[in-house]
Parts: structure tokens; sequence; C-alpha cells
């Protein structure tokens, strides 16, 4: 696992739009594509705006890239609380991206259960039963959930499906999210985590004790590929 710790956002957020330039070459150059899966939040958007500059979409064929979801709460499209409305707004509206290699993790006239196998369906389709995105981009909860992999919860048992729904009470919605299988199967993973209220959820998790049903991070193992962005105040 590599840990970059930056000293200010700015130059977070343009190494992270960089590392996404990167490994979109790379992946294009080894097999013709590149396929990820995106989270949602401020730290991201704030990466989205910056690829949708001229200055980084000039240097993405936007015409191979695959674009999936971490998670998404269980809303329509145009919810001010959708991953993927946000997305478009910042990015995908912005790029000449392929329409038909978008994936939103929503569908209206369907159950959230029924669309989670159909999204499974949906990977497999593009990743075949290998299952490994391209690159995986993730957050971190104060709490140290990531993707809808929020603690005590009883997908964090998850081992084979590799993509789930359930009611989450304390926001009395339900959510949609890849599990923790299918993430680790990833090349390449980024976790963007920063601020004084990260700092304890962090700590636990680089150097606490091996707690996933408390610090569902834990559950991404920390291969080489393994990348966590993070400032000063959240290390501390």
């Amino acid at each position: 696992m590599n840990i970059t710790v930056f000293d200010d956002l700015n130059t977070l957020y343009k190494k992270a739009a960089d590392t996404f330039v990167d490994l979109s070459k790379k992946s294009i150059q080894k097999h013709d594509r590149f396929v990820v899966a995106l989270s949602g939040g401020s730290s991201p958007k704030a990466i989205f705006n910056l690829l949708a500059t001229q200055e980084y979409a000039d240097k993405i064929e936007w015409n191979k890239v695959y674009f999936f979801w971490v998670d998404e709460r269980w809303v329509s499209l145009d919810d001010e609380k959708s991953n993927a409305k946000m997305t478009f707004e910042a990015l995908l509206d912005k790029v000449p991206v392929n329409k038909n290699q978008i994936f939103p993790m929503y569908q209206d006239g369907t159950e959230p259960e029924e669309y989670a196998k159909e999204y499974e369906i949906k990977i497999r389709k593009i990743l075949g039963s290998e299952g490994i995105f391209d690159f995986i981009l993730l957050g971190m909860g104060d709490d140290g959930h990531t993707a809808s992999l929020f603690p005590g919860e009883e997908i964090l048992n998850e081992n084979e499906k590799w993509v789930d729904a359930y009611y989450l009470k304390p926001q009395e919605m339900f959510r949609i999210t890849l599990t923790a299988p299918i993430i680790n199967k990833a090349e390449n993973i980024l976790v963007v985590a920063f601020g004084e209220s990260k700092k304890h959820a962090l700590n636990e998790i680089l150097n606490g004790e091996y707690n996933p049903k408390l610090y569902p991070l834990q559950l991404i193992e920390k291969k080489e590929s393994f990348q966590f962005f993070t400032d000063e105040k959240a290390m501390g």
C-alpha cells in the first residue's frame, strides 16, 4: 500500500486526476479499454471537475472508458442525492463518452435487490468471469465505511455476490453497492480521505487491530496497487 500525505487539497485532487489519466493510458495500451468504478461525494466531484477541463480531458480516450459506480443511494437519477447525477454534471456530460458505456447503479421500475443482480450481469458482460476493474475510486466515511459497506451491516460478510442491495436503517433508505470481493479484484484502487473528522477511523484502519465490522475499509486488501491519498489533518 502506498500512502501519500498532501499539504493542500488542490494538489491532492490534481494528483488523483493525473492518476486517472496515467492508468487510462496504461490500461488502453494493455487491452484497449479502461473500465472504472467511481464513488460519489465532494472529493470525487472535485476530481471529476478537473478531468472535465481541457488540460485533462484531451489526454483521455473517452470512447474507450467504461463507467460503473462503486455504490449508490436508491434514488432516481435526477435526485440531488444521486451519485450518478453528480458525476454526469461534473464530468460525463462534458466529455465525449459513449453513452452505452455508462452504467448507472439505478433503474426506474425495479427493486434494488433485483437491480443488484442485473448490475452484476452488466459487469460480467464487460469484465467476464474474472471481474477485474482497471480502476476503482473509493472514499472513506468518518465511521470507516467505504462504498456502502457500513459498520455492523450484514453485507460485510458477503463473499460471493459482486453487487448487493439492502435497507440501511440509520439512513432510512436502500443502498446498492459493490461488495468487498469484487473491489479486492481491482487492478488499481485509490482511496481519497482527508480532514480532521477522518483521523480516528484512519488511524484504526492503518494501525489498529483488524476489525472490519467496526471499520469496513479494512476489508479492502492493502496490495501494492492500493493507493491512499490523505492530508496531515487526517494522519494527525
